[in-house]
């Protein structure tokens, strides 16, 4: 039988015991890499939302609305996206162009007036929008050439961002606008 040489049995004091593992410095290692780690996350996500290509908060949205003052005051700021969407028959294929973004404004309905007093609608179109329970909107600035809409409150449409399990966001105020 051979014996074995003290060299080659494991030694018991090179293994790692629990309480070397739950000293103090290794908490302060892993919490400063945690620090960190948070730290650089919050970096990156605030600076990857701050340039002006990428909207991402009402604030952004409200400040780039036309006649931001008066859009807050009587309406709501908005985003307006132009495209056009052409249809061929024979053979049939939907083709889709481009949209186009940009900085708009939803006008209450008991707001009509300040678009009245400017003279930038009629009154025959606030009686053909009203008629249709609509409301107005416009892209540009008043006071130069604003585009102006009768749009129609899609009632349909909902907000999947709401019915989210664990989102706990309150209901709106009313359904009207």
């Amino acid at each position: 039988m051979k014996r074995r040489s003290a060299k080659s049995a494991p030694s018991r004091s090179s293994a790692a015991s629990p309480s070397a593992l739950a000293n103090p410095i290794t908490f302060a290692v892993l919490g400063g890499v945690f620090v960190l780690g948070v730290g650089l996350g919050i970096l990156f996500s605030s600076t990857a939302s701050s340039g002006p290509e990428n909207i991402a908060s009402r604030e952004a949205i409200d400040r780039a609305a036309p006649n931001a003052e008066l859009c807050v005051q009587f309406g709501a700021s908005a985003i307006a996206m132009d495209t056009r969407v052409f249809i061929t028959l024979n053979p049939f294929n939907v083709y889709v162009s481009q949209p186009k973004m940009q900085p708009a404004c939803v006008l209450r309905q008991n707001n009509w007036a300040v678009l009245e007093q400017r003279k930038l609608v009629n009154s025959e179109q606030v009686r053909d929008c009203k008629n249709r329970m609509n409301t107005f909107a416009f892209t540009g600035n008043l006071e130069s050439n604003p585009q102006i809409n009768c749009i129609y409150q899609n009632d349909a449409a909902q907000n999947l961002f709401l019915n989210q399990p664990g989102v706990g966001l309150p209901p709106p105020e009313n359904n009207q606008f």
